[in-house]
């Protein structure tokens, strides 16, 4: 694997619960809890659903992960060691480890979570989210169904999205 190559894997709303591949290799020193390490492999690329039952996941993320990813959980803003982390790499879903984004589209959008202007092309699904006042778009893992966030248009160009 080349150092580029990272596997985040995600912790939180959106993708604030990952991790770079590189920690597993010494490269990187994040710790944020995972249970394992997968590298970005050619068969991450897979797009078919994963019909894994809510135990199968819960015996493979952790308490935190499966909350936010099977429980539309929230993770706490500022929270997430990889707020500030801009090393080269691919972020990954943290179920089923589907690469979601590049660090290319990773931006600072100060609100305490890792924020990215555009996803890998067909990776997510959205759907509508009416659980507050107003409606919003949430996105989650096309692969796993695993929630990940929501997308906001205060984004910077190219797109003006924040995912």
């Amino acid at each position: 694997m080349h150092r580029r190559d990272f596997l985040l894997l995600t912790l939180g709303a959106g993708v604030s619960l990952m991790l770079p591949a590189g920690a597993a290799m010494g490269n990187v020193n994040v710790n944020v809890g995972v249970r394992e390490f997968h590298p970005v492999t050619d068969r991450s690329w897979d797009l078919g659903p994963l019909t894994h039952d809510p135990a199968y996941w819960r015996d493979h993320v952790f308490d935190a992960a499966w909350d936010i990813l099977f429980r539309d959980g929230t993770e706490p803003p500022f929270s997430s060691p990889l707020d500030k982390l801009y090393e080269d790499g691919t972020y990954v879903c943290a179920a089923c480890h589907l690469p979601l984004f590049s660090s290319d589209a990773k931006y600072d959008s100060r609100t305490g979570w890792p924020s990215f202007y555009q996803p890998f092309e067909g990776h997510m699904g959205t759907k509508a989210d009416r659980k507050l006042w107003r409606v919003r778009t949430e996105y989650h893992c096309i692969r796993c169904r695993g929630h990940q966030g929501h997308v906001f248009d205060d984004g910077p160009k190219p797109t003006g999205q924040r995912w």
